[in-house]
């Protein structure tokens, strides 16, 4: 029997679960390497959790191409993988005879894309549908196509129906180079050690350059931008039922208002440049600037209704634009997935296929896996069902009739559900049942969460971590918190 040809993809972000869930159709033999403890992976945990419709990009480039396939994909992802995502629609708002050109140039650029659904609406118009907007509104840039998404609940499906469709995922481990010999593929290093493979494909986001500088790519480097967020607290309602953007500025889509998939409201980016890309830190400055800059588009929005704020780090290329390729005549083998920002999660599957087309391109012939299950089911979301279905669970499971999380109202069942799932770490949980996105940020919830894991992993509780690494929760033994935490 034929040897089965060896893939590794580096990193388990959005892009690298993609990549790995669209090549377990196939019968290779898959290994995901992430330096994390976890999916999702780098920026894939912090974004604007929204699907773009594709109007903002520049005609012809690969954004552009990518972002609009990408879109018209998330349809049957969300039947298929079962994860939160809404097709509520996008508004970009002029309040200015300028920012109304600005639109006139979106709508050019989105018919040049090919997007669907785009339309100007008068300030009537607009405020009929946001009637929180600021009534100086003119005119706005309606796009039924944009939507809402759970970036990391996308990112995890994607991540489960993988393994069960093969792959095998290595946490906790970090690539320091790939092996090019006589300009083919071999492997790559990760923790010291030599793990060979005949492609290797490289998705690790932020460290993507770096990663290919060691294969002899160098032409191209990632400049690290942070943007800031705020998370309103949910009593404040839909103070918007669709994501707004201000018109756009000469780099940045501008600071959007939106109310993601958990019915929160979510404000940011703003945009920095820094040095260090694991620099996730907030400033009174930046989050002041995230504020005023949301509050110019809706006015009602105010600071004691905020619950909590984050900052993410986009992969921003040199190149302007998705690098996605491979080098047949200088490490044959290797692929490039990099330099992956906004739109970058809309285009993640597009990215994915096109990623598959390099493959063939190369000449490795892809057979078809067969038995591939293209299914994969969420965890039960207690709050979201009826009566009748919420009995009927409990009496298969009493621990779905113990709530957890007061202000999400996450059961016991599913924090041991997304345990069993694979979740290690406090966040893995949050990240999989929503567990902690509350008023209260884990104030009453979080050591219960902390004791459950201790109790299905036997771990101890002085050893189970936030997220990270190092991000431990207790320093030294546990004398009174809890006795059954000690």
């Amino acid at each position: 029997m034929k040897k089965m040809k060896k893939v590794i993809i580096i990193g388990a972000g959005v892009i690298g679960c993609a990549v790995a869930r669209e090549l377990s159709k196939y019968d290779l033999d898959i290994c995901v390497l992430e330096k994390g403890l976890d999916v999702p992976g780098g920026t894939s945990r912090a974004n604007s959790a929204i699907i773009h419709a594709g109007y903002d990009d520049q005609p012809g480039s690969v954004k552009a191409e990518l972002c609009v396939k990408g879109n018209a994909l998330f349809d049957e992802l969300k039947d298929e993988l079962d994860f939160h995502f809404e097709k509520n629609g996008s508004l970009v708002v002029a309040l200015n005879s300028n920012e109304e050109r600005k639109l006139q140039d979106l709508v050019k650029r989105g018919k040049k894309n090919g997007v669907r659904g785009l339309k100007i609406l008068s300030s009537k118009e607009t405020l009929k549908l946001e009637p929180n907007l600021n009534p100086a509104v003119k005119s706005a840039l309606y796009a039924s196509t944009a939507g809402i998404v759970s970036p990391f609940g996308y990112t995890i499906a994607l991540y489960e129906n993988a393994i069960k469709n093969g792959v095998k995922f290595i946490f906790d481990s970090n690539v320091e180079k790939v092996v090019v010999e006589n300009k083919k593929m071999k492997g790559v290093v990760s923790n010291g050690k030599f793990i060979d493979a005949n492609i290797v494909i490289n998705a690790a986001g932020l460290h993507s350059d770096e990663i290919s500088k060691t294969a002899g790519i160098d032409y191209f480097y990632i400049d690290p931008q942070k943007g800031e967020y705020f998370v309103f607290d949910d009593t404040i309602g839909k103070v918007v039922s669709r994501t707004v953007f201000p018109a756009p500025l000469e780099k940045t889509k501008g600071i959007l208002i939106a109310y993601d998939v958990f019915g929160k409201i979510i404000i940011g980016p703003n945009s920095e440049s820094i040095v260090d890309k694991e620099d996730t830190s907030t400033t009174e400055k930046g989050l002041m600037e995230v504020f005023m800059g949301a509050k110019r588009i809706v006015p009602s929005l105010r600071l004691q209704d905020i619950v909590t704020y984050f900052a993410g780090v986009r992969a921003q290329p040199s190149t302007e634009d998705f690098i996605i390729e491979s080098y047949p005549n200088k490490a044959y083998g290797f692929i490039n997935l990099a330099g992956i920002k906004s739109p970058g999660f809309t285009a993640s599957y597009a990215i994915a296929g096109r990623a598959v087309e390099l493959i063939k391109d190369l000449g490795f012939k892809l057979r078809g896996k067969k038995g591939f299950n293209p299914m994969r089911k969420n965890i039960p979301r207690f709050r979201d069902l009826s009566s009748k279905e919420k009995k009927a669970l409990v009496a298969k499971n009493p621990q779905f009739g113990h709530v957890i999380c007061r202000c999400e109202q996450v059961t016991e069942g599913e924090i041991v559900e997304a345990i069993h799932r694979g979740a290690t770490t406090v966040q893995g949980v949050k990240f999989r049942t929503s567990a902690g996105f509350g008023r209260c940020q884990m104030g009453f919830c979080g050591p219960r969460i902390i004791e459950i894991l201790s109790r299905e992993t036997g771990v101890p509780a002085r050893k189970i971590r936030k997220f990270g690494k190092n991000s431990y929760y207790f320093s030294g033994n546990i004398k009174s918190v809890s006795n059954r935490l000690s």
